[in-house]
Parts: structure tokens; sequence; C-alpha cells
């Protein structure tokens, strides 16, 4: 997959490899918000997947990240914008195969065209309970993608790394019960909760992030809050 960034993207052009870097240079403290339990939990994974090609940005082109968003009927997590993966099964042969396996059911991904970088530090997202751990991919060789069951994921989304690391996309998320956390809003979606935490951290170690507004803080959009349990 070729790492040059569209001309006067202000993307380095290392941009994936530094991203490659992550899973060998971070300290879990680095990207674990929630530390999982010593035992139990629901084991989980997601797709952290950053690739090229064409997408939903200004130029219709460039580094992006692979989102989704989940129906809002969907028991767990309603209506939030989250990366593609779901529970391990007791054929998957760990975190990768389950992410993997997961956004093709949800996307229609094509795995061949994925290249794994590695798997990086489970954590808990108190909520659900779920022990996730994120995998993290480059889209070597990108594919159509599209929702697979309306009734589990409402959009499909490849949002531009740009709009993520443009300091006027993020703030800092106010939840009623006063927790706070990152938060970006792109593509008309609002991104929070453990997807943030995790895109926020990752481009962080990766020396990709730029100086942003922490102390501009937002509450939660109403409709967010509608689909909250």
């Amino acid at each position: 997959m070729s790492a040059e960034p569209p001309a006067g993207s202000g993307l380095p052009a290392d941009w994936a490899d530094r991203l490659a870097r992550v899973p060998a240079t971070a300290r879990p403290e680095d990207l674990v918000r929630f530390a999982p339990p010593p035992e139990g939990g629901r084991q989980s994974a997601v797709l952290v997947l950053f690739g090229t090609g064409p997408h939903e940005g200004a130029d219709g082109s460039g580094p992006h990240v692979l989102l989704t968003q989940r129906a809002d009927t969907i028991r767990s997590h309603a209506g939030q914008v989250s990366f593609p993966g779901g529970a391990l099964d007791p054929t998957d042969a760990g975190p990768v195969a389950a992410a993997l396996r997961e956004a093709a059911e949800e996307t229609g991904l094509d795995p061949a065209g994925v290249e794994v970088i590695g798997e990086l530090p489970a954590q808990l997202v108190p909520a659900s309970e779920y022990v996730v751990t994120p995998v993290l991919a480059l889209w070597r060789e990108p594919s159509p993608v599209a929702p697979m069951d309306p009734a589990e994921v409402a959009h499909v989304v490849r949002v531009p790394l740009e709009e993520l690391l443009d300091p006027a996309n993020r703030c800092t998320a106010h939840h009623p019960s006063g927790n706070l956390g990152p938060a970006f809003t792109v593509q008309g979606l609002f991104v929070w909760g453990f997807t943030a935490w995790v895109l926020s951290q990752v481009l962080a170690v990766a020396g990709l992030e730029r100086p942003w507004p922490v102390d501009r803080v937002v509450e939660l959009p109403a409709d967010v809050l509608a689909l909250l349990p």
C-alpha cells in the first residue's frame, strides 16, 4: 500500500510507518484507559483499519480509517460509532481472527487485502463489560464496503485521517455520569467513548496528533443521549 499522502495534506509521508510502529513502541498505560479484570469479561476484538484510496473527505482520496455506526435498535451500544468487531467465537484462533471475521461480516470487507500490524493491549469497556483487544492494521488492498445487515450496522464510513487530526474536529466529551474523554466530530458523526479513546491514543503514540483544545468540553448530543441505556 502506498503511504504517500495527497499533495498539500499536511500529513507526514511516513504516516503509515508511524502507525505500524505503535504496537511495538507503545506502553500499556499509553493505550489502556480501563484495565481488564484479572479474569472474566466478554472477550472481543475490533479492527482499527487505516487505508488509502477513495473516501468521503473533501477531495475524496487519501488516508482514512474504517468506522461503522451501529443500528439504533441493536442491544449493545446502540447508534454509536465504532470499529468493526465483536465477540470472539469458540472457532476463532484469537483476537486477530475475530476482528477480521467480524469486519467481513459487518462491512463485506475482504480480509485478504488487510495487513495486520499487531494487537494492542486489551481493555475493559465498563458499560458492556466487554474486554476488547484492538487489532491495528493497514488496508493494503481496499475492497468495497457497506452494511451487510442493517439491523446491526446502519452505516460504514471511511473517515479521512486529515479530519481526525484537524483540531477543529476535536473536543472533550462530557458523559452524564461525569466521565470525560476525547471525542471527534467527523462526517456528521460524533465519535466518543472507547472508539475515540483508541483513535486518540494511537494517533498520539504514532506522533501524528496535532495540538487540540482539550478544554473544549461538550455534552453528548441529544441523539446520542437518547440511545444510552
